[in-house]
């Protein structure tokens, strides 16, 4: 029972050395990264507003959508 805990043990600290390893590495990479290119400020566009389609347009849409309703509830009773 003991040797299980132990090689446990032994089997989880190498685990969180290996992951403490890996976040210092990728830190330096990191830091090393950010001096060697720096990062450059981009104007972010405002987004256009989008284009309202004709108040006909919609009417139509309404009146094709509901009879499609109609007909698919005729259908499936």
């Amino acid at each position: 029972m003991m040797e299980s805990l132990r090689l446990m043990m032994i089997g989880m600290g190498i685990v969180f050395g290996f992951l403490l390893l890996l976040v210092g590495i990728l830190k330096l990479v990191s830091s090393v990264a950010q001096r060697i290119v720096p990062a450059e400020a981009h104007p972010v566009p405002s987004p256009s507003p989008l284009p309202h389609p004709p108040a006909s347009d919609s009417d139509d849409l309404i009146a094709v959508i509901g009879a499609a309703v109609a007909r698919y509830r005729r259908g499936h009773r």
